[in-house]
């Protein structure tokens, strides 16, 4: 299939086309006839959206456990509630996560749950990119580890065998607190002899650098580091807790960080993650929503700008995370994180993109594009998305949309009946 979106304004400048030719961008300011034409006057075109970090199926339990202490609010509220999930609630919370990334921008999201095949068919089907992050815990049983990487291993398999560029594998250890050294060592070996991804929460509170301490006489960052556990290939979710010597072992490391500030500060970790000395240390540092149950929204525009007024709150400098810088950061280095070949509106780009309708009123008027996304627009001032080539939404209608609203509402009813 061929797109051709005419007379449209880019970051960079209006041209009159941008082509698309199967799932990549052929042309920009060259118009050809496309087997689909999209109108772009009055209308800029972005890269879409990276989310590098989120639960995707938690979508059904979002405004189930507010306004809790982290630790609280994970063991006595979210994990009883997610050891009722099952493959079709999974499949059904993943739908409507991807609805609602589709609907504000989001073409690729980085994501870590449970029964992720089922989750894995839910994002083929709506059409997205997302990175299937296989979750597990081991009770910090090196034995039981083995067990449960057999079958995040056979799970993950199961994804690879889906044989789809956009839905692919990772592997998600939750965490040091919940997965033993031994097993995350290992779990680091598979992710790297497959090439996937290696998805996982490090210093999100203080409470937990503080534990690592007492445990294991090192923060999660030197303990990672010391068992040969980061690299690459590693998004580290939150970093919140890091001191300036960790942020250098990230950069010496290549690992890339997943900043999740509205997730943060709901959940009060105490501090802003250190965003200007990984920038300048340079760590790539992209914007995650994390689940819907702790941000209650998957909308990135909110995260970009709650993410850009956190950091100049937290620094008492208004010229620190400037909208160029925080749009980057969604897009390019989102991009760059899951190793895709998107985040910009160019020649030979994957054609994954989204259209802003700039005659909505919190768009007008238009002095700055990229500050008008990043501190006034929502994800309703999204018209029209397309990922991988494939127009997903246009006009703001999404084929399907009412049947996931619907169904996804029923089994998150049924499952916190009585809860």
């Amino acid at each position: 299939m061929s797109i051709s979106i005419r007379d449209v304004l880019l970051p960079s400048g209006r041209v009159d086309s941008v082509y698309v030719e199967g799932n990549r961008i052929a042309a920009v300011g060259e118009k050809r006839e496309a087997d689909v034409t999209i109108d772009g006057r009055r209308k800029a075109l972005l890269p879409g959206f990276v989310n590098t970090h989120t639960h995707a199926a938690m979508t059904l339990l979002r405004g189930y456990a507010d306004d809790m202490e982290l630790h609280a609010w994970l063991t006595d509220r979210i994990l009883p509630a997610e050891a009722k999930l099952t493959p079709e609630a999974i499949y059904w919370g993943t739908k409507l996560a991807c609805l609602e990334m589709i609907k504000s921008g989001t073409t690729a999201f980085n994501d870590m749950y449970f029964h992720m095949d089922r989750a894995a068919l839910a994002v083929a089907e709506m059409g997205i990119r997302g990175f299937m992050g296989v979750a597990f815990f081991d009770g910090l049983d090196p034995a039981f580890g083995e067990e449960q990487l057999k079958k995040v291993r056979e799970a993950a398999e199961r994804i690879h065998a889906m044989r789809s560029e956009r839905v692919v594998p990772a592997i998600a250890p939750h965490a040091i607190y919940t997965v033993s050294p031994p097993t995350l060592r290992a779990a680091k070996d598979l992710a790297d002899a497959r090439g996937w991804l290696y998805h996982i929460h490090v210093s999100e509170t203080k409470r937990e650098v503080d534990e690592a301490r007492r445990d294991h006489g090192k923060t999660p960052v030197q303990l990672l580091d010391a068992i040969g556990a980061l690299g690459a290939n590693v998004i580290a979710a939150h970093s919140v807790w890091l001191e300036d010597d960790e942020v250098r072992t990230y950069a010496a490391r290549g690992v890339k960080v997943a900043h999740c500030p509205i997730s943060n500060m709901k959940l009060s970790v105490g501090r802003a993650m250190p965003l200007a000395a990984m920038r300048e240390a340079g760590v790539t540092v992209s914007l995650g929503t994390d689940g819907a149950a702790s941000n209650n929204s998957l909308d990135m525009f909110q995260t970009m700008k709650v993410g850009a007024l956190l950091h100049k709150f937290a620094s008492g400098r208004p010229t620190v995370a400037g909208a160029n810088e925080v749009l980057d950061m969604a897009t390019r280095e989102g991009a760059r994180a899951l190793r895709l070949d998107a985040g910009d509106i160019a020649v030979g780009k994957l054609a994954d993109f989204f259209l802003v309708d700039l005659r909505r009123p919190e768009l007008t008027p238009l002095h700055s594009l990229a500050s008008n996304l990043v501190y006034a627009a929502t994800g309703d001032s999204v018209d029209t998305v397309v990922c991988d080539g494939r127009v997903l939404m246009r006009d703001r209608h999404v084929p399907g949309e009412e049947e996931v609203r619907q169904k996804a509402a029923s089994v998150a009813a049924d499952l916190l009946q009585g809860a």
